[in-house]
This record gives structure tokens, C-alpha cells and sequence, in this order.
């Protein structure tokens, strides 16, 4: 055997990891497929099926769910993020803010899953609960220098904006095909309402301990399905 070759019992090391990175893409552009027409009420089966795998190779790369979720929609989170960042840059806060609103509002119509995203907290997803974290945090900017401007109705409060994405989720599942682009219309029906001067005081907004235990409690379980002890 000359110096330079591989011994005949060495692993093939770079194929089997050119087979992992090709399973692992493959999955990722299943679950996007199918979290973006199904949204996150799709199962790990469901995407094991759409990628023509077994389920054990999906869990494999994704040990639950939360982490196929934050996997698939990092970039989305990125955008929505970067919605936010140039939201609080625009010399015009009014303006700021409802491009942002508008900006994220069809995100949501453009993506079931994403929309579900919006409406959803992921603890153990570290890198994506940063993200949405970092855009909140500009987003209570934006709100006061908004507010100081007396654009926008001084009772307006940072957790009205869940309410407003969860609202929007609903429109955009109720109406799907049949009326895609009446999101638009509600968007705007609430952006009116969120500008000074306003007409009436508003209820008390929810605490926000509890709409994070609701954002909580409507995010995908970890596991979904049982990991099967066989490899697939």
C-alpha cells in the first residue's frame, strides 16, 4: 500500500458526513414545505414523510421539535429582526412603526408557520428567543419615540403587538385562498386605531407574565411523536 492511502479499514469519513449535511438539508427544506402550508401544528412525522426519510432520521438531526422550528425559521427571524431594526433608523418614528407593523404582519401572510412563529415563545431555542428578544427590546424604543412624537396614542403598550399578530394569524388562517390579501385590510383597521388622538381609553392590557404563558402554551411540544429505537 503506498504512503498516501487510506488503510481499507479506515471509516470513509467524508462521505458519511456528506450524507449527514445532505439529510439534514433535505429535512430543512421538508419542514419548510410543510410548516409553511400546514403551520407548526404539523408533525415530525408528517415532515419525515415529505422529506422520504424515516422518522428516526429526523430526529437524529432534530432531537425535538422546538429545534427543527428554530432551525427553519432562523433566517425568517433574522428578517423580522432586521424589520425592526430598520423600523427604529427611520427619521419618521410614526412611519417607522407602521412599516414595521405592515412589514410583519405579511410576513405572517406570506408563511403559516412563521405566522404561528410570531405568536409563540421557544425557550429551550436559545438562539432564536435572542433574535425575537433584540427586536422586542428596539420595538420599546420605536414605541416611546413614536409615542413622543404624539402620533401614537400614549396608552398603545409593547404587548399589543402580540395581540395584533395573533389577531393577524387568525384573519390569515380564516381566510387562506379564498381571501388572501384581507389581512391588509385589518392591518390597516388597527394601525388606525393605533394612532393619537384616541377616541376612547382602552381595557387594561394584559399582564405580561400571562401572555407569555399563553405564547408558551400554544408553542409545539418538544416531541411530538415517540423516537422509534430503530435507525431509518
Amino acid at each position: 500500500m503506498n504512503p498516501g492511502d487510506q488503510h481499507p479499514d479506515a471509516p470513509a469519513a467524508q462521505p458519511v458526513r456528506s450524507d449527514v449535511e445532505r439529510n439534514r438539508g433535505r429535512i430543512l427544506a421538508a419542514a419548510r414545505t410543510v410548516f409553511g402550508r400546514d403551520g407548526l401544528g404539523a408533525s415530525m412525522a408528517s415532515v419525515a414523510r415529505e422529506t422520504g426519510v424515516g422518522i428516526a432520521t429526523v430526529f437524529r438531526h432534530f432531537p425535538t421539535k422546538e429545534a427543527l422550528v428554530a432551525a427553519v425559521f432562523a433566517d425568517r427571524m433574522d428578517a423580522y429582526a432586521d424589520a425592526v431594526a430598520t423600523a427604529v433608523v427611520d427619521p419618521d418614528p410614526w412611519h417607522g412603526f407602521t412599516g414595521y407593523v405592515e412589514a410583519a404582519c405579511a410576513m405572517q401572510a406570506a408563511d403559516n408557520g412563521f405566522a404561528d412563529v410570531l405568536t409563540m415563545t421557544f425557550p429551550t431555542a436559545k438562539a432564536m428567543e435572542e433574535r425575537r428578544n433584540e427586536a422586542y427590546e428596539g420595538m420599546v424604543e420605536l414605541i416611546g419615540r413614536a409615542k413622543a412624537t404624539g402620533r401614537l396614542r400614549a396608552d398603545f403598550d409593547p404587548s399589543d403587538l402580540v395581540l395584533l399578530h395573533m389577531a393577524n394569524l387568525g384573519v390569515v388562517k380564516a381566510c387562506g385562498d379564498a381571501a388572501p390579501d384581507a389581512w391588509r385590510r385589518v392591518v390597516a383597521l388597527m394601525i388606525q386605531s393605533f394612532e393619537a388622538p384616541a377616541r376612547a381609553p382602552l381595557p387594561s392590557s394584559p399582564e405580561h407574565d400571562a401572555l407569555y404563558k399563553a405564547m408558551l402554551r400554544t408553542a409545539p411540544a418538544g416531541n411530538t411523536a415517540q423516537k422509534p429505537d430503530q435507525n431509518s
